[in-house]
């Protein structure tokens, strides 16, 4: 018995210690902010970090003013919702969540701490803010949060243009994954526009990644991947298959591009986690989340990787190289 309960009371303990121990050092209360996300890729980190640094420029700089607890439900619902119990539970001050999965569980469960979501395509459908809401509004809620809205079907054109010649594209997504029936939607009228097919590859889970990117081979000319929390987990395996097989690989988010697809015009994850980091700060500082209006925000970039391009069988025309934001050429 005391083996399976002995390891959480040595977290809580020392979480306890750690947060004493700032408050005195201080001589005020240190707060708690919770930080969760729903799978571990580069995209959630920036976005913490934008949040941290607008954080620390508020004033709440970490292991003085803020203690954060930092919990990454590995693509599991249930954790999800087991980690907001736990802010629950132990009273957070603040709790940022990031990505939709992960904000539903915490907005879903809690309902007097406030709440900074991220990284979310489209909180009124996700359930976070009223229905009634829409950008700019006040929830009047606990909840408030910066909002991104892919442009799924603008992503698809740019990536055509580097092979104008493929007439049939690949893909692959998780149904359950909230944005993904959105953005295959935007992609398949972008695809309806262009006259160029789409075959789609369904995944339940990122184990059955490798062996959807094997089932492209031989029927597609390349592959353009829709922001999907379950695929972007295991993107190693696509990119693996599209080495081999030598089939230019496309994304929807930057953080893809360094990793071996060959481009993507995508969302700068620190400038969102920054705008919701500004939020927060005005809640520890006072204010009420619902009283703060959620919005969209964010910046696109065209990302190139001349090196996975190489690699791929693609010669970037100059006119694409120059409208690049980055140009990864080794």
């Amino acid at each position: 018995m005391w083996k399976k309960i002995y390891p959480p009371l040595i977290f809580v303990l020392l979480f306890s210690i750690d947060a004493s121990l700032a408050q005195e050092k201080g001589g005020k209360k240190t707060l708690k902010v919770g930080v969760t996300q729903f799978v571990s890729d580069e995209a959630s980190e920036n976005d913490q970090k934008g949040f941290e640094k607008a954080l620390a420029e508020a004033g709440f700089k970490e292991k003085v003013h803020v203690i954060y607890d930092r919990q990454n439900a590995r693509g599991d619902l249930a954790q999800a919702e087991a980690i907001a119990r736990k802010y629950l539970i132990e009273r957070f001050d603040l709790i940022h969540t990031i990505a939709t999965p992960t904000s539903q569980a915490v907005v879903r469960i809690i309902k007097d701490i406030p709440i900074v979501f991220s990284s979310v395509t489209d909180p009124v459908q996700a359930g976070l803010v009223p229905g009634t809401s829409s950008p700019g509004v006040k929830s009047g809620t606990n909840v408030t949060g910066v909002s991104h809205q892919w442009p799924a079907a603008l992503q698809f054109e740019m990536s055509t243009q580097f092979v104008p010649r493929a007439k049939k594209w690949g893909t692959i997504y998780n149904l359950q994954d909230p944005n993904s029936p959105l953005l295959i939607k935007g992609m398949r009228a972008a695809a309806k526009k262009l006259g160029v097919e789409v075959i789609e590859v369904v995944i339940s889970n990122s184990a059955e990644t490798a062996e959807a990117a094997q089932f492209l081979v031989g029927k597609v000319q390349a592959i353009h991947l829709i922001y999907d929390e379950t695929v972007l987990s295991s993107l190693d395996a696509i990119v693996r298959v599209c080495y081999e097989r030598k089939i230019p690989l496309f994304a929807s988010d930057l953080e893809s591009v360094p990793k071996g697809a060959i481009a993507a015009y995508g969302l700068n994850f620190f400038s969102l986690g920054y705008s919701a980091g500004k939020m927060g700060g005005r809640i520890l500082k006072g204010e009420e989340p619902g009283n703060i209006p959620w919005g969209r925000r964010g910046k696109f970039s065209l990302y190139v990787n001349e090196r996975a391009a190489r690699a791929q069988g693609v010669v970037i025309s100059p006119g694409l190289l120059k409208k690049s934001g980055k140009i990864i050429s080794r």
